[in-house]
């Protein structure tokens, strides 16, 4: 299978980087493209065999797979240029959450899907979240789920929850590792550990916290249970918690929500010509 990657930022050359590194397809097969190609030609550097092409148009004409990984306001403008050279036997995939596989259907006449991915799956785990078309063949659906379990856990979710689970999964890792350097500042800040010190420490704290979740020793509850001695410190700690954290995290999906909102209404605009 010939895959092609339109859009090599940030979240573009993670999957790229996370499907070569898992061996689901080979640097040879894979054929990428970029609006400022030396972005593209970067990854050369680490897959030489990978084919650098100057259009999206190009690579479509080469490529089974396609996953356009550009900004949401770019999508509707990379289909364009797509439909002209684009066969029925292709599937697309677009990764970003305001463009919906209804997008993608009203302008393409092949398979499509939706699989939003997350930085986790830099190192072959997390989640990827997937929606695929009316129309998407069953081969389609079968081969994108293979190739999504070589870097991720995927899950087939509806259109409705889309935000909150790309909130969750995809933007979660920046919320908390934002949460973990704050932890990491007050410690320096109010004790006199340094910072490389407590850096090491949160963070191997918070990969064997993974760890004991991943292996299912404790659920989140069991572990606080665990761990909280009744009149003990971490007690107290958790009490400056819940008197301080307040409707934090419901203002978070508030204000997540209220942004996708206007990035749906911006699409739907061009959708709409």
């Amino acid at each position: 299978m010939k895959l092609g990657i339109i859009g090599t930022g940030n979240m573009g050359r993670i999957l790229t980087e996370a499907i070569l590194d898992s061996n689901a397809v080979s640097p040879s097969s894979m054929i990428v493209t970029n609006r400022t190609l030396e972005k593209a030609l970067l990854l050369k550097d680490t897959y030489p065999e990978i084919v650098v092409e100057l259009t999206a148009a190009e690579v479509a004409k080469q490529t089974d797979l396609l996953f356009i990984c550009v900004k949401p306001k770019e999508v509707y403008g990379v289909l364009q240029d797509l439909k002209k050279v684009l066969r029925k036997d292709q599937c697309v995939v677009t990764i970003t959450s305001p463009i919906s596989v209804s997008h993608l259907e009203k302008e393409l006449d092949c398979s499509v899907a939706r699989a939003i991915p997350s930085i986790t799956n830099r190192a072959l785990a997390g989640v990827s979240l997937l929606s695929f078309g009316v129309n998407c063949s069953q081969k389609w659906k079968e081969d994108l789920w293979k190739l999504l379990e070589k870097i991720s856990v995927p899950l087939e979710i509806e259109n409705n929850i889309t935000r909150v689970s790309s909130d969750i999964v995809s933007c979660g890792p920046a919320f908390f590792s934002y949460l973990l350097q704050r932890f990491i500042n007050a410690a320096t800040k109010e004790t006199d550990i340094d910072q490389q010190t407590a850096t090491k420490l949160a963070s191997e704290m918070i990969i064997g916290l993974g760890e004991l979740i991943k292996q299912g020793h404790y659920t989140l509850p069991t572990l606080q249970e665990k761990v909280i001695v009744k009149g003990g410190i971490t007690g107290e700690g958790i009490k400056v918690l819940e008197a301080e954290l307040g409707d934090i995290f419901e203002h978070l999906f508030q204000a997540t929500h209220l942004k996708f909102d206007e990035d749906l209404a911006s699409v739907e605009q061009q959708f709409t010509k």
